[in-house]
């Protein structure tokens, strides 16, 4: 029998938005107080570790749920948000050829398979280390819509933006081994 590993993939709060480094770019204070509602969601799931893109908006969006916790978050530049390049001026247009074309990228860019290569391979190396535990995840919106995309192919562009301005955001997946089990959204109240 295979051992159920549940990861809980928490896309970060609200950023403030007039900071342009995407990886220093931290929470708006309504994004600080959502952290806590991260927590209450989160402090019954019987989490034994805590894995977090480098950038400060999902640390900082997993950091109460840490301290509440006593566990340390471990960074992960794989888990990292894609890298766009160049500026964007329309990204809802971007975001469009980019799903329309998994390999499509901008100079200094990634491509969205780019980004899910790796995401999916930190993914399941957090599994193989975890099996049969539940484990935090902080994350990002592209990344995690990648992830989704992975495991159902069907999940588009239009889903993506469907999530665009969800902030917190929290996907619950159950793996049997290392396959996906099930998926399912998490209340924040």
């Amino acid at each position: 029998m295979q051992m159920k590993t549940d990861i809980y993939f928490v896309r970060h709060a609200q950023p403030d938005f007039s900071i342009k480094d995407d990886l220093i770019r931290p929470l708006s204070e309504k994004g600080i107080e959502d952290t806590r509602k991260v927590t209450n969601a989160l402090i019954d799931k019987n989490i034994t570790s805590i894995y977090s893109s480098p950038f400060k908006r999902a640390v900082d969006t997993i950091k109460d749920f840490a301290e509440n916790t006593g566990l340390e978050i471990k960074t992960d530049d794989n888990f990292c948000e894609r890298k766009v390049g160049a500026w964007v001026e329309d990204f809802k247009a971007f975001s469009l050829k980019q799903w329309e074309d998994f390999d499509f990228k901008l100079d200094g860019g990634e491509s969205l398979r780019q980004v899910q290569e790796r995401n999916i391979a930190a993914l399941f190396e957090v599994i193989k280390n975890n099996h049969g535990k539940s484990i935090a995840i902080a994350t990002h919106g592209t990344a995690l819509s990648t992830i989704i995309n992975y495991f159902n192919p069907d999940f588009g562009h239009a889903d993506f933006w469907s999530i665009v301005d969800k902030m917190p955001y929290i996907l619950y997946f159950r793996f049997n081994g290392m396959k996906l089990e099930s998926l399912e959204e998490i209340e924040i109240i």
